[in-house]
């Protein structure tokens, strides 16, 4: 006998990356050496001063307890003259920041907070899988909004009016985008927030993006006026820093929407591990030289995935940030799902599909810049042979 799952796991499905990996380690248990340019891992390591740090920590008796709900003071500290020094914002330490075990684990914590069932919530046509999977999971009604590709990727405004009910209650929003690169201006930021004033929603902003090959000063939401009222922001240190797999991010805005967020989040986790803390507070203090050398390496990439994209035939803009390139498929190939297949199996070579992040992304594909620029010239090789 096995017993019933709830309706939030029937309507779940596995994600597409959980799923596609475990055919890729089969390939390469069956000796196939498999290029994976599919996924955002960042193959590049943290700073030599955050991985003493977290050695020092780590060899300390007392390092090893449970920690505070709300982060070590050291660690929102370093948060907050990160977010002075990089957006030119001002967050109060002890009220308006909160550290989380990720983006992801964010925006859970956000749904399980705001949303009732048959609440509605705006997602973008294409974005990441998880506004729409956990908005689902929640029994919140999701509504996706259009993206105006010839407007760089931003939001169709004028039909956003028309999808507000007196049921909406969040709008997520992304930028730099993911997919598609469409980097933040200050104008859509400042449109939103007063469309966020306008309808009485909350505004929810993921910004893990925005020191990866930005190419002008990054931006934050939370720097836009009247944002505070209406609008968090997520961050990761996980692209920004080399430390994906560390799970460390947080969440910033007012002391009410961090106060409730702990309401959730308190009865679900005792904390994060002190030396992950405090090395990621001394991640914050990198230096400009760091990440501009980070950004280097991306960049030599990026120049072989465009000639991988080309010899594809694909198209796709140049004004893209992020880790990614997102680049349109054409009319000769049938679909995303079709070409990504037939390279894997063939070419042994692994891209993303477009559909992954919408139904809109079916004729798109995604290239990852976190592979050393040799192996993504050997890509070329191989599509081009």
């Amino acid at each position: 006998m096995i017993i019933s799952t709830a309706k939030r796991a029937q309507q779940a499905q596995e994600y597409y990356f959980s799923v596609k990996l475990a055919e890729v380690r089969q390939l390469q248990a069956a000796g196939h050496d498999v290029i994976n340019l599919g996924i955002g891992n960042p193959d590049m390591m943290p700073s030599e001063e955050t991985l003493l740090a977290l050695n020092q920590t780590a060899q300390k008796t007392t390092s090893h307890g449970y920690q505070s709900y709300k982060g070590v003071p050291q660690f929102r500290q370093a948060i907050a003259s990160y977010y002075a020094r990089t957006y030119g914002v001002a967050l109060d330490v002890e009220t308006e920041i909160l550290p989380m075990i990720g983006s992801k684990e964010g925006i859970t914590h956000l749904s399980l907070t705001f949303l009732d069932d048959a609440d509605a919530v705006l997602v973008p046509e294409l974005g990441y899988p998880a506004y729409r999977a956990v908005s689902q999971m929640v029994g919140a009604k999701v509504v996706e909004y259009p993206l105006l590709e010839n407007n760089a990727w931003q939001p169709d405004w004028a039909v956003l009016e028309g999808l507000v009910t007196d049921k909406t209650k969040i709008m997520w929003l992304n930028y730099p985008q993911m997919p598609t690169g469409a980097p933040a201006t200050r104008a859509l930021f400042e449109t939103a927030v007063r469309f966020a004033h306008d309808h009485k929603i909350l505004l929810c902003h993921d910004n893990p993006y925005s020191l990866v090959l930005n190419k002008k000063a990054p931006i934050s939401l939370l720097s836009v006026d009247g944002a505070r009222e209406v609008a968090v922001e997520l961050n990761s240190m996980s692209k920004s820093h080399n430390m994906a797999g560390w799970r460390v991010g947080w969440l910033a805005g007012a002391k009410p929407y961090i106060d409730a967020v702990l309401t959730i989040k308190s009865n679900v986790d005792s904390g994060m591990f002190l030396a992950l803390q405090l090395a990621a507070a001394q991640a914050l203090s990198n230096s400009d030289d760091w990440h501009q050398a980070r950004n280097a390496v991306y960049s030599d990439r990026l120049e072989a995935a465009r000639t991988l994209l080309r010899a594809l035939d694909c198209t796709f803009s140049d004004d893209q940030e992020g880790l990614f390139l997102w680049a349109k498929l054409p009319n000769s190939v049938e679909s995303a799902e079709v070409l990504v297949d037939d390279m894997l199996r063939q070419k042994h070579v692994f891209i993303a599909p477009g559909f992954i992040f919408g139904p809109k992304g079916s004729r798109y594909v995604r290239v990852s810049l976190c592979m050393p620029k040799e192996r993504i010239w050997e890509a070329v090789e191989r599509i081009k042979k």
